[in-house]
């Protein structure tokens, strides 16, 4: 157990497994005054993340941060200018764009990553034509080659949510998205994906988390499973190891996009400026395993 859960442990504070035989093995309360450095870093760029996504995303302190014990990501509606491409694309010489909103995207890269166990977030998100909040993860090493041969696992994404919508319950927005990218380099990838209609979503936290094998992963919403995907539905990578390429560790990433083509091409169309800043708020993240066999 690593020291800052040995000390939630002798606090009382340790958190209740979600059924026998699960140990955390790292978390993030969101309990100080700044965000954990040692736990999470940014990305900050304008890319967009090849979707056309509207923001850049930053590091400032108005577009992250702790607020009454909760991760706050806030998007704003606001001129800004930064990095057309990601760290690890752009050369010396990339230029800066200009986009009309400013967000935050935070990763565990090169900071923690897991192979299997549950990884339970608890959140409250934003609502409107052109929201995109993600709870998702990606390989700390491209074992099997560039996006999405070595994978991509989106544990929560919504969008558009509370907007007019004929064919969801109650009539507005209110589906969360599971997902796994596979099979081969863009753009000849695959994926598998379910939509949950769940009409809790537009009030208050909810529980959204995978329990992730060899052999499966699931999808959950407040401790009930909605979707799962067998390893035989995703092994495509030509490996023959169990669970490829689910069966490497993946790292975490917590954003909040704004426009793109999958929000953009659904409900009312396009991005609806109005309601700014829009915020995905934050209350914990856990990462629970089973102990190996021995």
């Amino acid at each position: 157990m690593s020291a800052a859960l040995l000390a939630l442990a002798l606090a009382g504070a340790a958190p209740e497994p979600p059924a026998p035989g699960w140990q955390l093995v790292w978390a993030d309360e969101f309990d100080g005054q700044h965000i954990d450095r040692a736990k999470w870093g940014f990305d900050v760029d304008c890319w967009g993340g090849g979707n056309e996504e509207r923001q850049c995303y930053t590091r400032s302190r108005r577009n992250a941060a702790i607020e009454d014990g909760q991760l706050v990501i806030t998007a704003r509606r606001e001129r800004i200018s930064g990095p057309a491409l990601p760290a690890d694309r752009r050369a010396a010489d990339t230029p800066d764009v200009t986009r009309d909103f400013s967000s935050a995207r935070l990763t565990t890269r090169g900071k923690a990553a897991w192979r299997h166990g549950r990884i339970e977030v608890r959140a409250q998100l934003p609502q409107g034509q052109g929201t995109w909040p993600a709870i998702w993860m990606l390989p700390e090493k491209n074992a099997y080659g560039p996006w999405a041969a070595s994978g991509e696992i989106d544990i929560l994404e919504a969008v558009n949510l509370g907007v007019p919508c004929a064919e969801c319950p109650g009539g507005r927005e209110t589906r969360i998205l599971g997902t796994l990218h596979f099979g081969g380099p863009w753009p000849g990838n695959l994926q598998a994906g379910s939509e949950h209609p769940y009409p809790p979503v537009l009030a208050g936290f909810h529980d959204y988390a995978i329990e992730w094998d060899a052999q499966r992963i699931v999808w959950l919403v407040d401790g009930v499973p909605y979707a799962q995907r067998q390893a035989s539905e995703w092994r495509t990578t030509g490996s023959t190891a169990p669970g490829a390429p689910f069966d490497r560790p993946f790292h975490l990433i917590l954003n909040l996009a704004i426009g793109g083509r999958l929000p953009e091409g659904r409900g009312l169309g396009g991005v609806d400026a109005a309601g700014y800043p829009k915020q995905l708020r934050i209350e914990w993240v856990r990462i629970w395993q089973r102990p190996a066999p021995p």
